[in-house]
């Protein structure tokens, strides 16, 4: 009857776990789905408690970025919600089980963030029975890294219903900073009743009909489920009545116990094992050994058995144990054979984890001997050795002799030297002794540095030879009872440097295609992170063949102790099939050694990363891409793409090699791309010897689809420094990437754009007050909370203070998180003067735009002047402003007039002698173009004008992105902008993908407009398919936003928008997208006129001034032009009659010279010049022509726009190029034939033109 229902019972069972979100056929749960896979949060505390959540819903310094499943903002997982200062639990419950295999494991991915606590957050596991006390069964290591890791817990054999149950306890905690994702329930089930009457031959038949491996016999663990396979004749101890046969005296006076979980602990989860062997559950007993709570005074402890009878090799004794290594205590285990000497026979060194690991010792003797366990213990915060189910076969007869001393072995020399400084990759003792045994195959014994920590039916062996270069390591049986991967590994070693490598050599061969899998992994106990840099999977040869391949693997920076792993799985072990390694070598590991690079710091990327390398201390890599070259597009640069889905964590960064300690001026130049909404920010950091990183340059958000330029000054450096470059991840859509780097000794060039936030950009203070750089948490020097740059409390800025309270005060955050930065002064004296000096910039031929943003507080704080100083000459006063504008940041702008000679900005203060008044500036930039008229129309097709994405997070969380359609590989976009009508015009785009959740916003503002009573605003949307995406348009004034429209789904048209904005302040205009689940937002031809509305009726008389019939500057510059035009026409004029004459000169003689040359040998060099001098040439008297027409076309043109502008304000839109009913096509494609030709050319003239 069970052979009939057991098939139903699994159908129903599967059912079930569909129903719960359970994925068929691999037993996984990822949270996706509303059931939670019937996991449920038990009551325990009203506000403490698990959640199905999403990164979304968490703060911005909380929890993890994103779940693990998909890598993305929209995906799920459960985590904890916030906790204060109470200290309280919180308990995850699966559903109820029905029993489990000894090979049943869990494997999932937890997050647990120290973040800034004091105290760590703990997180563990439990086994729930119905009746009797939980058992510990997973203690996992808290982290200072934000991101995901991979565990393992191993259930084992259960033989009644239980539950897993996960546990979260803390004193303060914020939401998702315990978390867990990706549940894989592995290797559970029990045998199934075998489908014939027979079991196949070499297997064990149990009672119930299911079929298990011989060598599963008699191991100690109820295989079959009915426990027949335990039916034998072996002596079993399992400790539950006492200590059987065994002997706990010891020499030493640190000695075994027989005890259980409960005796040891029942509230703290790292006491103990958590719980035997035998039973699976915390009141069974087992013997175990750690530190006393008098302290360690001895770190060893031994037992043994009774004095055994001789045996031979045809009858040999074998026992068989289950031991439990756990913790940083836990230094090893080893069994010795006491006959007339003392030997080894068997030896696990270190942890091996928080489960039983099950080991076999076979053990021939002519003498009568003792099995003697001896343990090592270390003296640190928590762990130990357990031992249970001790087995012993019928060949382990007890003797009744008599038991006498054996003879001790020597004693294991000391140390050469300290254990830290053994296998760093620095020979401190004779003939290299400390490095002799790290894994290195170069050395006579290196291969024996290897160490297997198998825990299951497959381990690594060591095949020793006649020389130490024909030693290999292979996979072969093992007596692990875990259905898991081979490893062997090394010692602890390192730190190493940046050129630090490994080499070996690999074999998988066999008659099977696929042989296998091996791979290298680099384990950081500090960090308790193992990562894979290496992997191959498949044959490298037939059986017949050798087949060995060699490889070299980048270990790189290790800043902390690390060991190398090697994890290997074969699909079927035989005679026929192996996987092998030899010849393992480190390669310039020394952390001293630095390689040379020929270009430096220099690097494009093209053949390598020149004088840089990966920071592995980091979340993820930075990846050489080809085709997205800054200079010809098909060469390669450097890039993070956050769309990637294999893409996890925070950070990652690549560190330059060690640059000398310098005086001189550095600058730090390259080629950048912030692109998508988003783009998340770039940082380059100086990084002393310790690690600490200062920011001395950052950009941060979308800066369109285009390379930008970077030149960063560094500081003189009084220490040797690295310099580091960071992409930070603000989320899963957009990519970040650098080319060109260059390090020069020459100063770099004048920023045109200074937020205060990495460095101070050159600005000086000077005058009878000083101005200081500082944020909003420093409360020694007053100053406005937040910076204007990103509103946050964490920056610096500029401003001053009385020279007598504090001088020269200097503030800098080191950290990328903090941001916010401005320069303010403070308290200034009646009459005195704070002057603020930008650096000298070159002379220039064209108006330029400054500016800036302030802030003030106070009654009478004083007064404000902006300056234009010339190196030479008298200053200017460009703006001027009285300091009673109230607690607000307030956009100030002046025109820089075109001057001959280099010149700086200088920002004075005088003050009016009120106390705790202050002055503050930020964000300070300079345009090319002259100060806003009151027309103003943004087509994209050059910049962002004057708008920007707004960079508080607090405010928004994606960017508006500037491209086009013919660049656009990642997004849906409109076929065409509206300003040019193709697939090469710009606009903006707000995208919709599946990597960000719905409901994100982009704001983007305008710079700010003076009040007005009317002012219209017009500007063309597209929105198609919306299925929730949305336009809404703003006007904030006085921190707050004033809805002027809403735009939801348009079709597939751009369609125009007009309007008109009342404003009593200062305002800005807002365009908000909201993000639906498809569907894209798009912007251009954003248009506004102050002071005159939508009507044409000027509002603003004074603001609108400018924009009626006043030519003057136009007639000005139409008169300039002409006359520059004769002046040429006039050049032209004398420079043909001079050709003239010298063309029929030079064709005469030329023409003589071609006649009376003799004819000689070889070919003359001329030969290889084309004559030239028939083509391309055009006749002056066509260009005198061509300049008349023009001269011409200017007069016409001017007087005719004279005419028509004279005494008639100024229209609002003009005609518009393409009614909003014009048809667009509905198929959207990435580019067409005609612009890939386009692109292709374009291609091949950058490529000429660079060479």
């Amino acid at each position: 009857m069970s052979r009939l229902w057991s098939p139903a019972l699994c159908l129903l069972l599967l059912l079930l776990l569909l129903k719960l979100g359970y994925r068929a056929k691999e037993f996984v749960c990822d949270f996706e789905h509303e059931g939670g896979c019937g996991w449920t949060a038990a009551v325990t505390s009203d506000t403490f408690r698990w959640e199905r959540q999403q990164r979304d819903l968490l703060a911005a310094d909380g929890g993890p970025l994103s779940d693990y499943t998909t890598g993305t903002a929209k995906g799920w997982f459960m985590g904890v919600t916030a906790v204060d200062s109470e200290n309280k639990g919180a308990v995850l419950v699966s559903p109820e089980m029905k029993q489990s295999a000894p090979t049943c494991r869990l494997r999932l991915r937890y997050f647990v963030w120290t973040g800034s606590y004091e105290k760590s957050p703990t997180l563990w596991a439990t086994i729930h029975y119905r009746e009797g006390p939980e058992s510990v069964i997973w203690r996992p290591k808290t982290s200072s890294l934000r991101d995901w890791r991979e565990a393992t817990i191993f259930i084992g054999r259960i033989s009644e219903d239980f539950q897993i149950r996960f546990h979260a306890k803390h004193t303060a905690l914020r939401r998702g900073d315990i978390a867990i994702d990706q549940l894989e329930f592995l290797d559970c089930a029990l045998p199934l009743p075998s489908p014939g009457d027979k079991c196949p031959e070499g297997t064990l038949t149990c009672k119930n009909g299911a079929c298990v491996e011989s060598h599963q016999g008699c191991d100690g663990s109820d295989d079959c489920g009915d426990g027949t396979d335990e039916i034998c004749d072996s002596r079993r101890c399992d400790f539950e009545r006492d200590e059987c046969e065994w002997d706990l005296r010891s020499l030493s006076d640190l000695r075994w116990v027989r005890t259980n979980q409960r005796s040891i602990s029942e509230t703290d989860p790292l006491k103990g094992p958590g719980r035997d062997h035998s039973t699976n559950t915390a009141s069974g007993h087992f013997l175990y050994v750690t530190v006393p709570s008098g302290g360690l005074k001895q770190d060893w402890a031994a037992f043994q058995s009774p004095l055994l009878e001789p045996t031979d090799s045809e009858n040999p004794c074998k026992m068989t144990m289950y031991t439990h290594q756990f913790g940083p205590r836990s230094g090893g285990l080893t069994v010795l054979v006491a006959a007339k000497t003392i030997y080894p026979v068997w030896e696990r060194g270190g942890a091996l984890g928080d489960l039983w690991v099950k080991a076999e010792v076979e053990i021939v003797s002519a003498h009568p001997f003792q099995i003697v366990f001896m343990a090592a213990i270390r003296d640190f915060e928590y762990g130990g050795i357990a031992i249970d189910s001790i087995l012993l076969s019928p060949g382990c007869y007890r003797s009744s002799g008599n038991i006498s001393w054996a003879e001790f072995p020597d004693s294991p020399k000391n140390p050469c030297t300290s254990p830290d400084k053994i296998c760093d990759f620095y020979p401190d003792c004779l003939n290299d002794e400390d490095e002799a045994k790290c894994g290195d195959f170069s050395y006579p014994n290196g291969s024996a540095g290897w160490t297997d920590s198998s825990i299951g039916s497959q381990g690594w062996a060591l095949q020793r030879n006649s020389t130490s270069d024909e030693d290999y390591l292979y996979v072969g049986e093992a007596s692990g009872q875990q259905l898991t991967d081979a490893q062997t590994r090394t010692p602890l070693l390192g730190p190493s440097g940046p050129a630090c490598s490994v080499t070996f050599q690999y074999s998988l061969t066999g008659n099977s295609e696929h042989i296998g899998e091996l791979s290298l992994l680099v384990f950081s106990n500090e960090l308790d992170l193992q990562s894979k840099v290496w992997e191959f999977g498949g044959r490298t040869g037939t059986q017949e063949e050798e087949g060995w391949r060699e490889v070299q693997v980048l270990l790189g920076v290790r800043k902390h102790r690390f060991q190398l792993v090697f994890e290997a799985r074969s699909v079927k072990l035989s005679a026929s099939s192996s996987i092998r390694v030899r010849g393992v070598r480190f390669n310039d590991c020394n952390p001293d050694y630095i390689p040379s690079s020929p270009s430096g710091l220099a690097c494009n990327f093209e053949d390598g990363l020149c004088g840089w390398y990966q920071d592995n201390s980091d979340s993820f890599d930075w990846t050489v891409v080809e085709g997205m070259d800054h200079t010809i597009d098909i060469g390669k640069s450097l890039a993070v793409d956050f769309w990637s889905e294999s893409l996890r964590g925070a950070y990652g960064r690549i560190v330059s090699y060690t640059l000398p300690a310098d005086a001189q001026q550095l600058c730090l130049s390259f080629f950048f791309k912030l692109y998508g909404p988003n783009a998340g920010t770039l940082n380059v950091k100086v990084m002393d010897r310790q690690g600490y990183g200062t920011v001395i340059w950052t950009r941060s958000g979308d800066h369109g689809n285009a390379w930008q330029e970077a030149h960063c000054p560094l500081p003189d450096q009084l220490t040797d420094v690295q310099l580091a470059i960071e992409a930070v991840r603000s989320g899963f859509d957009g990519q970040v990437a650098i080319d060109d780097v260059s390090l020069t000794t020459d100063s770099c060039s004048v920023p045109r754009f200074c937020s205060f936030e990495e460095q101070q950009c050159g600005y000086q203070s000077s005058g009878e007050e000083s101005w200081v750089w500082k944020n909003g948490r420093y409360d020694e020097i007053p100053g406005p909370e937040t910076d204007h740059t990103l509103e946050t409390i964490d920056g610096d800025m500029m401003d001053w203070t009385n020279h007598f309270h504090v001088n020269n005060f200097l503030l800098l955050r080191t950290s990328y998180l903090c941001l916010g930065n401005y320069m303010v002064a403070s308290s200034l004296r009646a009459g005195s003067a704070a002057v603020l000096s930008s650096p000298v910039n070159q002379a220039t031929v064209r108006t330029q735009c400054v500016h800036f943003w302030y802030y003030t507080r106070g009654v009478d704080p004083g007064s404000l002047s902006v300056y234009l100083t010339p190196v030479k000459g008298e200053r200017v006063k460009i703006l001027f402003v009285t300091l009673n504008l109230g607690n607000a940041w307030v956009h100030g702008s002046g025109n820089i007039s075109s001057t001959l000679v280099d010149w700086q900005l200088d920002f004075e203060v005088i003050g009016a002698g009120e106390a705790n008044s202050y002055v503050a500036i930020d964000d300070i930039s300079l345009t090319l173009q002259p100060c806003d008229s009151p027309d103003l129309k943004c087509t994209f097709e050059a910049g962002m004008c004057n708008w920007s994405n707004n960079l508080n997070p607090k405010l928004d969380t994606l960017d508006w992105v500037r491209t086009r359609q013919l660049d656009e590989k990642h997004y849906l976009t409109p076929f065409t902008d509206h300003t040019m009508g193709t697939e090469e015009g710009y606009f903006l785009l707000l995208p919709s993908t599946d990597r960000t959740s719905a409901g994100q916003n982009a704001q983007l503002l305008s710079p700010p407009l003076p009040p007005t009573k009317g002012t219209c605003l017009t500007f063309w949307a597209f929105i198609p398919m919306s299925s929730g995406s949305q336009l809404k348009v703003w006007r904030l004034s006085g921190g707050q936003l004033h809805r002027l429209l809403l735009v939801e789904e348009l079709g597939v048209v751009w369609k125009r928008f007009s309007l008109d904005i009342i404003a009593t302040e200062q305002y800005q205009i807002v365009f908000e997208g909201i993000r639906g689940t498809s569907g894209v937002v798009a912007l251009d031809d954003i248009r506004y006129t102050i002071g005159v509305n939508c009507e044409n009726q000027v509002k603003d008389k004074s603001k609108a001034l400018s924009s009626k019939g006043d030519n003057t500057g136009g007639i000005v510059a139409s008169v300039i032009v002409v006359i520059l035009l004769i002046a040429t026409l006039l050049a032209m004029l004398v420079w043909y009659l001079r050709f003239k004459d010298k063309s029929q000169t030079s064709t005469q003689s030329s023409s003589s010279t071609r006649r009376a040359s003799p004819s000689t040998a070889g070919f003359p060099n001329e030969s290889y010049i084309p004559d030239r001098s028939d083509e391309c040439l055009m006749d002056p008297s066509v260009l005198i022509l061509l300049l008349y027409m023009m001269i011409l076309h200017e007069l016409v043109s001017g007087w005719m726009h004279y005419q028509r502008q004279r005494g008639k304000p100024r229209r609002l839109a003009g005609p518009l190029l393409r009614s909003s009913s014009r048809i667009f096509r509905t198929t959207w494609r990435t580019s067409s034939s005609s612009a890939r030709t386009h692109r292709d050319l374009r291609k091949c003239g950058r490529i000429v033109r660079k060479a």
